[in-house]
């Protein structure tokens, strides 16, 4: 079978792939939500969902440091990575070993939903792929309407500390936020992810800060770093909130958390600015 992935490279299989390995958490997930998570011989050590099934599966290190010989020994019918979180030496260090390599790069959410229909032709579920993708579509379309007379609301979304870390309008995040009704006060940075001060972050004024738990775990004790917001309309307000970072950043089915979810916290922020 011939198909292109999100790099426009050509592949050619020579059928539908029935020993795939992922290199991608939400890679992996989605394969099993399609169904195909019985061709899935190997996955990283990240790839945590769905608990269960991925429990028994080889591990071949991590996203950033896989162990290439290991995926080799697997003999995979194709692997599938991702532009961002995958290093390009690795795609072509598998690539002159012989193997498939599909790249994903979604960069919105359109961009996300798009990728599962095409994860379902390339693993021979492509029902499910369309099924899943129509589902997510009519979810996206549904909040477009309800947020297009909405004022957007200001946020601060860091993706790291020390240094903080943030990322501008060329990136899923910021697709994620925008599509839940925020405005991410940093996507007209040039660098795609960008050191930030908290400096420059109060004189944003943001009226919401949202900390995921990935890619830095953030949590609760770490609202205690954000007193250099204290007079922004979110620290004064008390819009401080610790996200769920697969809603965020995950592509896949988790982008329906994401758009529940952030939509929902916006709209309370929104509706609390009103009064």
């Amino acid at each position: 079978m011939d198909c292109v992935d999100e790099l426009q490279r050509p592949l050619s299989l020579p059928a539908c792939p029935q020993r795939i390995v992922s290199l991608v958490p939400s890679i992996t997930e989605t394969l099993f939500a399609l169904g195909a998570g019985a061709s899935v011989v190997g996955v990283t050590r990240f790839c945590t969902h769905p608990p269960e099934q991925v429990a028994g599966l080889t591990k071949v290190g991590g996203t950033k440091d896989p162990d290439l010989e290991a995926i080799l020994r697997l003999r995979p019918d194709v692997v599938i990575l991702n532009e961002e979180e995958n290093r390009r030496e690795d795609f072509s260090w598998l690539e002159e070993h012989g193997l498939c390599v599909y790249v994903t790069a979604p960069r919105t959410v359109r961009d996300g939903i798009d990728m599962i229909e095409r994860l379902g032709r390339l693993t021979g579920r492509s029902e499910d792929g369309r099924a899943l993708a129509r589902a997510l579509r009519q979810q996206a379309d549904q909040l477009a309407g309800d947020l297009e007379r909405q004022p957007r609301v200001r946020v601060f979304c860091p993706i790291w500390r020390k240094p903080w870390m943030s990322f501008n309008a060329q990136t899923y995040s910021d697709d994620m936020l925008w599509t839940c009704g925020g405005e991410n006060i940093f996507r007209a940075r040039a660098e795609r992810y960008c050191t930030v001060g908290l400096d420059e972050v109060a004189a944003a004024d943001p009226q919401v800060v949202v900390l995921p738990s990935e890619p830095y775990p953030f949590a609760a004790k770490h609202l205690v770093h954000l007193k250099p917001l204290a007079h922004t309309v979110a620290g004064k307000m008390g819009h401080l909130y610790c996200v769920d970072g697969m809603a965020l950043c995950w592509y896949g089915p988790r982008i329906a958390d994401g758009l529940a979810q952030l939509s929902r916290l916006f709209g309370y922020v929104r509706h609390t600015l009103d009064d």
